[in-house]
């Protein structure tokens, strides 16, 4: 004969608690196992790439010629509509603030 549903309130209690408990375990496991996605690239104006392109020229003949260092880039804007290129900068090349 099949047991009966239990019907006492500890039991109900009990349940819920195991249930939440697993719910919660379940989805601590799936978020610490999935990786973070990267964000999307933004678009660079053309500006910023000639930019670019001119510090990491400036990063390779330092190499070249045995310096250690970097390279200060400024993104100044010099006429009214350039683009200021400052978020192109820090995303391309990770710098600190």
């Amino acid at each position: 004969m099949p047991r009966p549903i239990p019907n006492s309130r500890r039991a109900w209690i009990a349940t819920w608690a195991v249930l939440c408990a697993t719910g919660l375990a379940a989805t601590y496991g799936l978020n610490r196992s999935s990786e973070p996605e990267a964000p999307p690239e933004k678009p660079v104006s053309a500006q910023c790439a000639e930019l670019i392109r001119s510090i990491e020229g400036q990063l390779a003949k330092n190499q070249r010629e045995g310096k250690k260092g970097g390279v200060v880039a400024f993104s100044r804007i010099r006429n009214p509509g350039e683009d200021d290129c400052d978020d192109a900068l820090h995303d391309h090349f990770g710098g600190e603030w």
